[in-house]
């Protein structure tokens, strides 16, 4: 019976993968006929069924830019950075939908040691991080090993020195990988999608106004309140704002 029920369930995705390939192809077909609206909603519509991809974003990016829905074709190639952060098309068309923004916010960059710790963090992702620490620990019991049967002063001296280093690199990139998954953690961005949002200095519509963005921008989600949250900027200003005029990018 169970076997039955796994059969099942690989035919059906097999359809829905089918499915989601063929309304793919008619999204690509109305984009290149300049229906960009129709290609948004095809598009639109393979997300529904919880396909996600780079490839989709990006499409998804690009038929908001034709309509110049500024909020949208950022939010979504910053979607598609996310699955393909070294893709230079997405980069790059990014970068030109960014210019059609309203605000011009500074970039505080990292100084010192805090800079030189998120470089050296940021090098590999987690998954990689992992493995590097794994073939360490792995290289250090073979090595361990073959220090342990050798009967070469000069061999147990290498095995020993080398199994040693082994050893700090998988340790090293245990901390690395989880300093990755703490930034990661940390890391929850989001895009302005009102025309234009009043940023508050507490949770409430009473409280002053410290400075207002418009669509596009992009923002640091870093506190949550009732209907607001506490953002921050890339020069480090912070305020609060209605949850309704942002959305998280990281929200699959």
């Amino acid at each position: 019976m169970r076997a039955i029920t796994l059969l099942l369930i690989c035919c059906f995705s097999l359809v829905g993968f089918a499915q989601n390939d063929k309304a793919f192809s008619e999204a690509n077909t109305l984009y290149n006929d300049g229906k960009y609206a129709e290609a948004i909603d095809t598009y639109e519509s393979i997300l529904n069924a919880k396909e996600h991809s780079a490839e989709l974003y990006f499409n998804l990016g690009n038929a908001n830019y034709k309509l110049n829905n500024i909020a949208p074709s950022i939010y979504y190639y910053e979607k598609a950075l996310l699955l393909d952060p070294n893709d230079k098309d997405i980069q790059n068309n990014l970068a030109f939908a960014q210019n059609m923004t309203i605000d011009a916010v500074d970039v505080v960059p990292k100084v010192g040691f805090s800079r030189l710790i998120n470089n050296l963090v940021n090098t590999f992702n987690i998954d990689t991080w992992a493995i590097i620490a794994v073939g360490g620990v792995l290289l250090f019991v073979i090595i361990f090993l073959a220090y342990h049967f050798s009967y070469s002063s000069s061999k147990k001296r290498i095995a020993f020195v080398t199994s040693i280093v082994s050893l700090v690199v998988a340790c090293f990139s245990v901390v690395m990988a989880f300093q990755k998954e703490a930034l990661s953690k940390k890391d929850n961005p989001a895009i302005v999608f009102a025309q234009e949002s009043r940023v508050k200095t507490d949770p409430n519509a009473t409280s002053e106004e410290v400075f207002r963005l418009h669509e596009g921008t992009k923002v640091q989600v870093v506190e949550t309140y009732d209907d607001w949250k506490k953002i921050q900027l890339s020069d480090n200003s912070t305020g609060w704002i209605p949850s309704k005029d942002i959305k998280l990018l990281k929200n699959f």
